[in-house]
This record gives C-alpha cells, structure tokens and sequence, in this order.
C-alpha cells in the first residue's frame, strides 16, 4: 500500500467542477471520466441494434457484469441481481416478505427516511409494526449488539439495519447483528447503500438474508447502478416490483413460445427471471460496473480509503476544537464519511447553513439532523484536496457563519 504522501492528484480523473469544492460524495457519487466514459460506449453499443443488445446479447451481459461484481463483494454471482439503487432494494424485498398481524419489523434510529417510510407502509397493509430502538451519541459500538438484542420481543420478524447510516455515518457492526438474529430465526435485510468502495465488503462474511448496496456511490460506478444480494435458501421469497416476462418463463429457463431472444429477457435461475427483465430500460450503468472496479483496482484504493479517513477525522478534530462541541462518535466508527456537530446560531436552520456554505463558498456539503442535533457530513473521497478540507473549516470558524461560535450555550 502506497503511503498517502505518495498518492497522486486524481482530481483531473473526474468531471467534477473545478469551482466547486465538492464534500458530499456521499448522497449521489462521483464517476471517474474513464468510467463514464464506459457508459457511453455501452449506450453507443445498445444503439447500433437496440433489438440484438437487448433481446439477444443483454442476458450474458449483465451475468459477466455480476461475476466480475460478485468477485469484489465475496459473492456468488447467481446471489445478486442488479437494481436502479438501494431502495429499490429494500422495496423489494419488504414488499416480497410475507408479514403477518402482529409481526414485527425492528429498525434502529438512524435509517434512511425514505427506507423507513417503506417499512411503515408494508407493515401498515399487513398489519405488522415498525419500531426502532435508539443508539445514543455518544456511539459506542460495543453498544450495538447488546441494545438490539435487547429490543427484540417474540413478535420480532425482520431485522432491518444499515451498513453504514446515512444521517450519522456510522459503520454498524452488521456482521454481529446478523448472525446473532439468525440465531434467532429472524429474518435480516441490510441496507448497505454506503458500504461498497467504502469499507472492505464480504458479503458471505457479513451473512444477511437480504443486501443491498449501491455501485454509484463510493465504488464510483454510473449513476444507476446496485445490486441486490439474496442468500439462496430466500431467493424463492423474492418477487419483483415489475411483474414481466420472467414470470412468463418456465422454472428451466426455457424459451417462451419458441422465442429464443426471450432467454436475454428472462435469464437463468428464478432470482434473474423475477428481477432481471423489468421492461425495456438502460443497462449500460450495470454494465459499466466492472470498469468501477477495475479504475480503483488500478489506482490502490484501500490507500486512498485510508487517507481520505484520515483527512476526514482531522477535519472534524480542527472543527471541534473551535467550537468546544463534544466527540459524538469516535474515528473508528467511520470511514470516509464523519459527522461534524456545529451548534447553529439563533434564528438559523440547517437549512440556511447549507445553503450559506453552498451559495456563499462554494462548498457543497449536506447539513443533517438527528436527535435534535446538527451536523455537517463530511465526505472525503480521493478527489478531495486539503485546500477544500480548510475551506470548510474557515468558512464554520468565519464570524459570519450561522453557527455559534467559541464554548457552547448548553453544558
């Protein structure tokens, strides 16, 4: 591994804009130029015979595609299916899981709204209840196991945890969390919309029924593009969101109607014949993944993985000095994202903080809220210099930022 002093410049690898001092990989990605560049030359490719591409040459595509993913994530490729994003992952399987009256789905305070909002809709039909039990900051991560077990009754079904939290950018130790419920005959569905290009990922390390993660985000892929992971004694359960011409197809894989081009559609085992085909749609960001992985390969990412939490952890420390707030998390709960607490000035909203940094520096960086408290994500990708990283600290130290300043208000 390179010493992080030795890493190149890789700002000119990506499209980003030069004016802006990009610090939220996190809520949609950056895509190398070589990479996008893959996913235009898939779209040409898709254009010359849309009917050869699709109806013929997709199925063994998108299966190469899955391999060389698979390989990445300790996976078996007939365990994953490609989805748009992580949401659609956990819609899927919410959606496929046979809730009962009664049942219970247990999450814990820091999932993603949007994930949330799911859950409490597939339980509200079947009569089933989402609840969530609270991990406090300060976090301490031997904490986690010890309150989520602690939290499950009798009624418990589902499991539903985040691999790495979006609001907070905790690393949750979701390998313990998994085989302690399977212990339990409860079901587990991870959300791992953060995990992949992040942190080392072993999906059969990890051992959830359900993973869901996104390629777009810190793995660096198009726009589009995630997977779904189904251990295979679950596969059986999974129904797709569209209903299409995999449920057309016989349990073999045969043809439909003596239609050979129909096999593109339908795919091999039951998992691609459910999700696979989802109508007529672009394939080139699932088929651009393996270039993803290749760009990191090539450019030792776990160096950069390593630098960028350096930089990250030191930026939140330089912040906290200033403004006297309290450690809400230590740097090992992290990888490339940190949270940063800022205390906002009277009459502000997180809203107008990011706004302010965003219109007023140029700084792009999401302002989150939980528990009653503030914070800045930072995010730290290899793009990121130490200029931009400084940037932000003066800007939140600047006395007209709409953050207190000096020892806070509150003991």
């Amino acid at each position: 591994m390179q010493h992080a002093a030795s890493l190149p410049a890789m700002r000119g690898h990506f499209l980003l804009d030069p004016e802006v001092r990009f610090l939220n990989h996190g809520s949609f990605g950056a895509c190398p130029q070589e990479v996008f560049a893959e996913l235009q030359r898939w779209q040409r490719e898709l254009e010359r015979n849309p009917v050869a591409f699709l109806g013929r040459r997709s199925g063994e595509l998108l299966a190469q595609a899955r391999g060389r993913l698979g390989a990445f994530l300790g996976a078996d490729a007939d365990d994953l299916a490609w989805v748009p994003n992580a949401t659609t992952g956990v819609n899927t399987v919410a959606r496929s899981l046979r809730l009962r009256p009664g049942d219970e789905v247990l999450g814990t305070d820091h999932e993603y709204g949007a994930c949330v909002a799911t859950w409490q809709q597939v339980c509200a039909r079947a009569g089933a209840h989402y609840r969530e039990v609270a991990l406090p900051l300060p976090f301490e991560a031997s904490e986690v196991v010890p309150r989520v077990l602690a939290a499950i009754t009798p009624r418990t079904r589902v499991l539903f945890v985040s691999h790495i939290t979006s609001t907070t950018a905790l690393v949750l130790p979701v390998a313990e969390l998994c085989a302690a419920a399977r212990e339990r005959g409860i079901t587990t569905v991870i959300d791992g919309a953060h995990a992949p290009g992040q942190v080392a990922l072993d999906l059969a390390a990890v051992g959830a029924d359900y993973y869901t993660g996104n390629c777009h985000k810190w793995l660096c892929a198009p726009k589009g593009a995630a997977f779904l992971h189904v251990r295979p004694e679950r596969q059986a359960e999974i129904e797709a969101p569209v209903v299409s011409w995999g449920y057309v197809a016989d349990e073999s894989g045969g043809s439909l109607d003596g239609h050979t081009g129909f096999d593109a559609y339908t795919g091999r085992t039951r998992l691609e014949r459910r999700l696979q085909w989802q109508g007529t749609r672009d394939l080139a960001a699932f088929l651009s993944v393996p270039a993803a992985i290749e760009f990191q390969r090539r450019h030792d990412w776990p160096a950069w993985q390593q630098r960028c939490h350096a930089l990250a952890c030191e930026t939140r420390a330089r912040v906290l000095s200033h403004n006297g707030l309290p450690l809400p998390s230590p740097d090992s709960a992290h990888g490339q994202m940190v949270i940063i607490p800022v205390e906002l000035a009277a009459g502000q909203g997180a809203e107008d903080l990011r706004r302010w940094l965003q219109e007023g520096h140029r700084i792009e960086v999401p302002v989150t809220q939980h528990a009653g408290q503030v914070f800045v994500r930072l995010s730290v990708q290899a793009y990121n210099e130490r200029a931009e990283l400084d940037a932000l600290v003066s800007a939140l130290q600047s006395a007209d930022a709409p953050v207190r300043q000096g020892p806070p208000s509150r003991p």
